[in-house]
């Protein structure tokens, strides 16, 4: 990726997943990246809720589940980071933790939100509104799959 560390390359290269907040004026910008199109949807959806919340302390009071497609990797990132942003404002929820399945490679995931109560989190900054399609993008890559996406707060 573009302005990525050494460290960032050595974590690829060594088949770890991750992701990191990059400033951006007035929203928030998520690269990450993993092993699988899974691993890097699943760190996409912890950088979201890095950006605003500490959750390390809290633990899951339910589980939401979802299934979701798109006509390519691009739609179902802006579709699991949307189901991010209806669990804030609808219900109140923020993800714990995310695991996502799929069947057979491109079709839909199904998605299991470990979520807790919006109350019970620590709000570290700006909730997340809604997603941009402006320089949305999931792809593979030399060392798994990387995406990159900005966030309106």
């Amino acid at each position: 990726m573009v302005g990525e560390t050494y460290d960032d390359r050595q974590a690829r290269a060594q088949g770890e997943s991750g992701h990191r907040l990059v400033p951006h004026t007035a929203d928030v910008r998520i690269e990450a990246w993993g092993t699988t199109r899974e691993n890097c949807l699943v760190e996409a959806v912890h950088g979201m809720v890095d950006c605003f919340a500490d959750v390390s302390a809290v633990r899951p009071t339910a589980v939401q589940r979802a299934q979701l497609s798109g006509n390519c990797d691009d739609d179902l990132l802006a579709a699991l980071l949307d189901e991010v942003v209806y669990r804030l404002e609808v219900p109140g929820q923020v993800p714990v933790d995310v695991e996502l399945e799929t069947e057979t490679p491109g079709s839909a995931v199904d998605v299991r939100l470990a979520v807790a109560d919006l109350s019970a989190v620590e709000i570290t900054g700006a909730v997340p509104k809604a997603v941009s399609w402006h320089e949305l993008h999931i792809e593979p890559g030399p060392y798994g799959w990387t995406c990159a996406v900005t966030i309106d707060v």
